[in-house]
């Protein structure tokens, strides 16, 4: 039964609270992928060097990986209404000034600002969630919306980044979040409550610095990667500190912090803990199917950027369908039978499109395949977002939002690096015997393989679950 502080903590309709939710989330989305299609052009207008233009991109998920945790623990100690109405005024701010930029330098700060708001939604919006759905059915509802919304975002950002690009200009795809933002903080301000925890705490700003400077770090390492080489200086260092910052975290939190960022205790919720490693996990999954996939359509086949958006829709729209879906089945199921179906679409779908070559047609070697890991995506992504921050003291439950997307979003950096890396290897490889499109399209080959044997990782650690609860 929901308490007495759970029922103050929305002031209007559970539709409306979800619906913002939803909406915060597609915002995020929205502005990782659409992005992405509109990067040509900014490099021409501003003056970009090729290694400066990645910090676009980086920027962002930079600070929204490394902040997000101490967005959660914010949002529990500020208010989850305080901390979602400052991250959407931030991020609203952020990509005003960028898509107003006259400079590199302004653009990168500008997106390093989206990040870090991003990180203050992000968490918020899943404490939302948790604490104003509190039965589990309503729950896992919620978070099968919640999902979907995320690959409305997805699907829209790819074709709206060139649709914008190429009807308007390349500064409307960060202006539109302008608008967007101004009517979400509106309807926050009026469908949530101004909460804010009664434990008299402070925010622990060893391990805020600690943690946040250490996932940073380390994710600023892994970034590198694709430009220096795993072993170069300009990786194993901050990757090295950040580990060193991370460790140095964990014993903060264990022995010294009074009030901990991260409750330790929290991990011994088996959910919490194994969910949060199948998220890990799941990163790299996403990254494969989205952005290698993409590349794939336009470096292989030869599609535009607004071709290859059209041809991911089918597998994204199959996503938000799914999704909604795991989200009715998961009461009567349990978490561990929806994570080995996921896994089972995963390692077919990734084992079949790792045979396309540049011959391949679209609808026999990626459609199909793409559809059969849309499924398991579907399937898997809003149970793994439930397992993970279930059963949780509601005060807690903006730090396991936090460390959910944390889990998540570390996934896919480290991923995406190590699958670039993994790709441009065999292609080199391939080269001397192959054309430029069979070279390619042998390292995205072994992207795929890789990316089922990922899925077949979450589905040995699906093993430490909890016994499902019927319902």
């Amino acid at each position: 039964m929901p308490s007495a502080d759970t029922a103050r903590l929305h002031t209007g309709p559970a539709w409306l609270v979800l619906s913002l939710a939803c909406a915060c989330q597609f915002m995020v989305i929205l502005d990782a992928a659409i992005v992405n299609v509109a990067l040509p052009t900014v490099q021409r207008d501003l003056g970009f060097s090729s290694t400066g233009l990645a910090w676009v991109v980086n920027g962002y998920l930079l600070t929204f990986a490394g902040f997000m945790l101490l967005g959660g623990r914010a949002a529990d100690l500020f208010g989850h209404r305080r901390m979602l109405v400052a991250g959407l005024f931030l991020f609203s701010a952020s990509s005003l000034i960028a898509g107003l930029a006259t400079a590199p330098e302004v653009l990168v700060a500008a997106r390093v600002a989206q990040g870090i708001g991003a990180a203050m939604m992000a968490p918020a919006t899943l404490a939302v969630i948790n604490t104003c759905f509190t039965g589990e059915h309503e729950r896992v509802r919620a978070f099968g919306a919640w999902s979907a919304a995320g690959g409305v975002g997805g699907m829209a950002g790819a074709v709206a980044g060139g649709a914008l690009t190429t009807g308007l200009s390349w500064r409307w795809v960060f202006l539109i979040n302008v608008p967007i933002g101004a009517v979400l903080i509106t309807v926050a301000l009026m469908s949530l409550a101004a909460t804010r925890t009664r434990r008299r705490e402070s925010l622990d700003l060893l391990g805020a610095v600690t943690g946040t400077v250490g996932l940073a770090a380390l994710i600023f390492g892994v970034v590198q990667s694709a430009d220096h080489g795993w072993v170069s200086v300009q990786v194993v260092g901050p990757a090295l500190a950040g580990l060193l910052l991370l460790v140095l975290f964990t014993v903060v939190e264990a022995r010294f912090a009074a009030q901990p960022m991260m409750p330790l205790r929290l991990f011994r919720i088996r959910g919490v803990a194994v969910g949060n490693v199948m998220l890990l996990l799941f990163g790299g999954i996403t990254i494969a199917m989205w952005y290698f996939t993409s590349l794939f359509l336009q470096d292989v086949l030869g599609y535009s950027a607004l071709r290859t958006g059209l041809g991911q829709t089918p597998a994204a729209v199959t996503f938000m369908a799914i999704a909604r879906l795991s989200a009715a089945l998961l009461p009567r199921t349990g978490v561990r039978p929806l994570v080995l179906a996921g896994c089972g679409c995963f390692l077919t779908g990734f084992g079949w499109l790792s045979q396309a070559h540049a011959d391949s047609g679209y609808v026999t070697s990626v459609l199909g395949p793409t559809l059969l890991i849309a499924v398991g995506i579907g399937l898997t992504f809003p149970t793994l977002m439930a397992a993970a921050t279930a059963d949780v003291p509601e005060s807690d439950a903006g730090i396991i939002g936090g460390l959910a997307g944390t889990a998540s979003q570390v996934g896919a950096s480290v991923g995406l690096a190590v699958l670039a890396t993994a790709a441009s290897t065999r292609a080199a490889r391939a080269a001397a015997g192959s054309s430029p499109a069979g070279a390619l399209a042998a390292g995205y080959d072994l992207v795929f393989l890789v990316a089922g044997g990922l899925g077949l990782a979450i589905a040995v650690v699906s093993a430490l679950l909890p016994r499902p609860q019927r319902g």
